[in-house]
Formats: structure tokens, C-alpha cells, sequence
């Protein structure tokens, strides 16, 4: 028997699903994101919001005790110093619930995203004509 997994289709529907004070802290995310990369598209992937420019950016997720936030292994490398007191891996780093979000930082490294995608784009553009 198939178990009955939620699927969602928009960043809406995933933040309604949780309490009112979590939804908060998502849809504040979610506007520093966007503000930090105008032009990305919104979606749904993994099941986790996500966005894209060039490729995938940043996805989030609410858990029972974090918000993680997953900027690519590259994301996080760039900003290592500063995300040293989260707990996180490779890829992600979580920020506990009870405590604010550092949203400047999380604006710095979409920031860096968006930018590092661009230049990898134009790289392959580069790379396609030269051939």
C-alpha cells in the first residue's frame, strides 16, 4: 500500500502547512530571497521551495526545530566563517527556530548564488560559440 505523501505545488501551499509564527519566518525568508535575486523563478523541488536563475539557487524548509536552508556546497564554502555558529553540512545549514534568522547573510549568499550561476551560464555561452 502506497503511504499518503503530501505533494506540493507551490511555495504557498508548502507554508500553510505550518503554524502561523513558522509561516512567518518562511514568507520572510522566501521575500529576502527573492528581493536577493529578482528574476528567479519560484518551485517546487524535493518537496522543499526552491529557486532557480540559471539553474537551481536555494531551497528551504521548515522543520520541527530548524529552518534549513540549502545554498549548494558552494554557498556554504563562500560563507563558512560566518555560518560556523549553525549547525549544518555540506550543503545546508540549519538555524534554530527560537532564535532570529541572520536574514543579511542569507541575502549575501543568494547574492553570491545568483552570481556564480550568471557567470556559469555565460561561461557555457562562451564555451558553445567557440566551438
Amino acid at each position: 500500500m502506497e503511504g499518503s505523501k503530501i505533494t506540493f505545488q507551490s511555495i504557498d501551499e508548502y507554508i500553510l502547512q505550518f503554524p502561523p509564527e513558522v509561516q512567518d519566518i518562511l514568507r520572510t525568508l522566501r521575500k529576502v530571497i527573492k528581493e536577493s535575486a529578482p528574476g528567479a523563478e519560484e518551485k517546487i523541488s524535493y518537496q522543499m521551495p526552491a529557486f532557480a536563475l540559471h539553474g537551481n539557487l536555494v531551497y528551504f524548509a521548515a522543520y520541527k526545530k530548524h529552518i534549513g536552508f540549502y545554498p549548494t556546497s558552494s554557498g556554504i564554502t563562500a560563507f563558512k566563517q560566518e555560518l560556523s555558529k549553525y549547525k549544518g553540512s555540506k550543503g545546508s545549514v540549519q538555524f534554530p527556530i527560537g532564535n532570529p534568522l541572520p536574514y543579511e547573510l542569507i541575502s549575501k549568499i543568494v547574492k553570491f548564488r545568483v552570481a556564480e550561476n550568471i557567470k556559469r551560464a555565460e561561461d557555457k555561452l562562451k564555451k558553445k560559440k567557440s566551438i
